[in-house]
């Protein structure tokens, strides 16, 4: 989306710097030129409406979205040819007839119909002003602190000032314009939208500007979603006029107020009898309130979510430089703050995609400008979707997490149809889905032949209660890991070499491998990834179904099946196999790297209980590389913590916060707002290194707290709170300095034994505290180390090891409510 660069006075610009300083704050991305394209806006959005703000001061644009505007109509896509086929694609497989294995998927598994339905725009706002020539002193900002974007220029004499934020409490966009000269504001307003029909512009009674519209049709699904969106506006002074039946003139005000409101028809997955122009008005009917007391409401709202969580690692003069700048200047200067904000960046995007109630932020969030989004901006199951909640426990946004938790239950309903077309009971899905929730196998047999997407669903079943230790919540989803288990009981064979339970037909996210020199298939049995996810959801249930009071008939046969799943395997060159073969390429960069799972998001890979399994992940991640597109590197940031490197870390986030501009390729970065570059934008890139960043701070996933465990040299100093951990237990406050604790003080909200690893030696209330003999036992369940599979290692696998760096183990019993200072030593 390029738009036209007006003409500025650079001179004026370079005397304004100390301006642009002085109005900077720390959470503040800002810039010293409007947008010229989609990926240099602004982005706001309150979880159901979007707005992508340009900043432009003669041609104003606000971008559009409404979370439910998806084209299509409730349907699933399953396959029923499915059962009749499994035995014989599995005997090829097992006959090392992978082609054809492959080529017999397409026509017997994959989607006889469609493969998802897209995400789509509304449109835009365009404020088209008059009497604004040569700019000076310009200067926009998006505060990710207030949640409201500002934009600031003087033109003929007279200062202009446009605010906007997208309500929480009230659920609109607002838009404030003022000027410093009374009759200043004169402009024209209309919409506009890429659909070619079903669309209606007209001017309201209430001379309110509408937009009515219809989703695409796509695939032969029916487009049924409809869509209305209203803007209002209001006057201090001045006139306004309609000059035409979609435009309306505004003429010398002194300062306007305009109001969007976007109604849908949708209801929910199966249901979209709605009335959206009633939806929209319903909305607009909390315009009027007096401007600065909506704007304190909505931040309000919004800063009991953001301010849960602090992040201070210092600052320079780099602070002072547009945030395009410091995003270039990021590999050669120092800015450990701007570290900080893309920390803080991500928490805020999932807080303004994701609202309770709402849909689950997909592959854009909520921001997409186009008919078809990048993969149609469906919910794309093979991770990307997954790491959009990846920060939601650790960063203190449970909340957010909820959209994707109704996806999961939603999905497992429709899921029952995946099943069942493979014979088996319970529910899965495949590599996508949408907002019809729909679970068949799609994107042909290279993509689509993958049905263990639901163990990964219920892994955030299953953490999110190790965060909170919320029984009821449990009890409301056991049923679902409960049911996806039973999938696997009945879908799982016995591979002929080894006798292994494993899953087939099957393949590792999105690669191939190499077989023979050539990768001519990806269909196979038992990858490292299904077996590392069904062993997950096992291990998992088990520990549910204790809690639960399970038939343990029921837990028995769990059990069992799971003592016989594909062990990991260390393959020739010390890697970590990808395959249930040793068919990894040491010079294979491919960006998924899905036999990682274990290591992140998984909690089956560490260095102190698995430290050849640790060993051989590091082997592979080093043998993929660092550089590739930006949600790769965002998940290698994860990876890397948890390897307990933080200098690879800290590269990784050097590597994304790479500067790109085009929206294409494979090569990744950041864009100039700050958004993720696949490229494409994708979402997740953004989540996945938030999480990353946190994961350097604190990890809780291996048994106990580990403070610091992957802190670089760079960021010597500093101060966290707010960090959530599994067992109940929260950060509120962490100091380091020298990078060494200083002081941390940890809270309780369930009591039980909290184990924390340090670097250095702690005391308790001024008392040096007592480590724990090595490999005792944590008594907590909620922290308690996941059971895995002994690994098997190929002969000629060189045997390097990480040498475990000193650090002390200590036990400290908690009540519920309390508090724990501790200090280092």
């Amino acid at each position: 989306m390029i738009r036209q660069r007006i003409k500025f006075c650079f001179l004026a610009l370079l005397m304004a710097g100390s301006l642009f300083a002085q109005e900077k704050t720390t959470w503040k991305l800002w810039y010293d030129k409007p947008a010229s394209r989609w990926v240099e806006a602004l982005p706001l959005g309150n979880g159901r409406l979007g707005a992508m703000v340009f900043g432009d001061p003669q041609h104003e644009e606000f971008q559009l979205n409404e979370e439910t505007v998806w084209g299509g109509s409730p349907y699933n896509n399953t396959n029923p040819k499915a059962k009749e086929a499994l035995s014989q694609i599995r005997q090829l497989i097992f006959e090392g007839k992978n082609s054809e294995a492959q080529e017999l998927c397409g026509p017997a598994i994959c989607s006889p119909r469609a493969n998802g339905m897209p995400y789509q725009t509304v449109g835009s706002l365009h404020l088209d002003f008059e009497n604004i020539g040569e700019v000076t002193d310009y200067y926009r900002e998006l505060d990710i602190e207030h949640a409201t974007s500002t934009t600031r220029f003087s033109s003929g004499g007279v200062n202009y000032t446009r605010e906007s934020f997208t309500s929480f409490p009230d659920q609109l966009l607002v838009i404030r314009l003022t000027a410093s000269k009374k009759g200043s504001l004169s402009f024209t307003t209309k919409y506009s939208t890429p659909y070619k029909e079903h669309i209606t512009y007209s001017i309201s009674p209430r001379k309110e500007l509408q937009l009515d519209g219809k989703a695409n049709d796509h695939e032969g699904i029916e487009g049924k979603v409809r869509f209305t969106a209203l803007t209002r506006v209001e006057l201090n002074g001045g006139k306004m006029e309609a000059v035409s039946d979609s435009i309306l003139r505004v003429s010398k005000a002194n300062s306007v107020t305009l109001y969007v409101s976007i109604g849908t028809n949708f209801v929910n997955y199966k249901d979209i009898s709605g009335n959206s122009q009633k939806a929209a008005q319903t909305y607009l009917k909390n315009a009027g309130k007096n401007y600065e007391k909506a704007k304190a409401l909505h931040t309000a709202s919004y800063k009991q979510w953001f301010n849960r969580v602090s992040l201070d690692l210092g600052s320079n003069e780099q602070i002072q430089k547009p945030t395009d700048v410091r995003i270039k200047e990021f590999k050669t200067a120092f800015d450990p703050q701007l570290a900080a904000l893309y920390f803080q960046f991500g928490r805020y995007l999932l807080i303004c995609s994701s609202q309770p109630g709402g849909q689950a932020a997909n592959l854009q969030g909520i921001w997409n400008y186009q008919l078809r989004a990048p993969w149609d901006g469906k919910y794309t199951t093979d991770i990307n979707v997954e790491m959009n909640y990846w920060p939601a426990e650790t960063t203190n946004l449970a909340e957010m997490h909820e959209p994707f938790l109704q996806l999961v239950k939603e999905v497992a309903e429709q899921g029952r149809q995946s099943a069942a077309m493979y014979g088996c009971r319970g529910w899965t899905l495949h590599h996508n889905t949408d907002i019809w929730r729909s679970t068949g196998a799609v994107d042909g047999p290279k993509y689509g032949v993958w049905p263990t997407c639901n163990a990964w669903f219920c892994q955030h079943l299953w953490d999110r209660y190790l965060f909170s230790g919320d029984q009821k919540y449990l009890a409301e989803v056991y049923p679902l890991m409960r049911s996806a288990c039973e999938f696997y009981l009945d879908f799982l064979v016995r591979e002929p070499k080894n006798n292994w339970l494993v899953v087939a037909p099957s393949y590792s996210p999105e690669n191939s491998p190499n077989v023979n020199g050539t990768r001519s298939f990806v269909i196979v049995a038992g990858t490292t990834m299904d077996n590392q996810m069904v062993s997950d959801l096992f291990r998992n249930t088990l520990e549910a179904a204790a809690v639960m009071n399970e038939s343990k008939a029921f837990t028995d046969s769990l059990q069992v099946v799971a003592e016989h799943l594909a062990p990991m395997q260390v393959g020739r060159w010390g890697q970590l196999q990808e395959w249930m073969e040793d068919w990894d390429n040491p010079k294979d960069h491919h960006r998924h790297v899905s036999h990682l799972w274990g290591l992140y998001p998984g909690r089956q890979i560490n260095l102190y209980s698995s430290p050849i399994l640790h060993e051989a992940a590091k082997t592979s991640l080093i043998g993929r590389g660092d550089p590739s597109t930006g949600w790769s590197m965002g998940w290698k940031v994860c990876l890397w913590a948890r390897l307990l490197d933080g200098n690879h870390a800290y590269k990784l986030i050097t590597d994304q916060l790479n500067p790109v501009i085009e929206e294409k390729g494979q090569n990744g970065g950041t864009y100039p707002n700050l958004f993720d570059a696949h490229p494409p934008f994708q979402i997740d890139g953004n989540f996945g290194c938030t999480a990353g960043i946190a994961e350097m701070f604190v990890q809780s996933h291996a048994g106990e707290i580990h403070l610091l465990p992957a802190l670089p040299d760079v960021w010597k100093e500093g101060t966290l709170k707010g960090i959530r951990c599994r067992g109940g237990f929260s950060i509120e406050e962490m100091k380091w300095d020298s990078n060494k604790i200083k002081h941390i003080r940890i809270s309780s909200s369930l009591g039980g034994v909290m184990r924390v690893r340090s670097a250095v030696p702690l005391s308790l209330n001024g008392q040096k505290l007592s480590p724990i003999q090595a490999n005792t036992p944590c008594s907590n369940p909620l922290l308690k180390m996941q059971e895995i599979r002994k690994p098997l290692i190929a002969p000629e696998a060189p045997m390097n090891s990480t040498v475990q760096p000193a650090s002390y183990v200590y036990d400290i019993e908690t009540k519920a409510g309390e508090s724990y200072s501790l200090n280092g030593l």
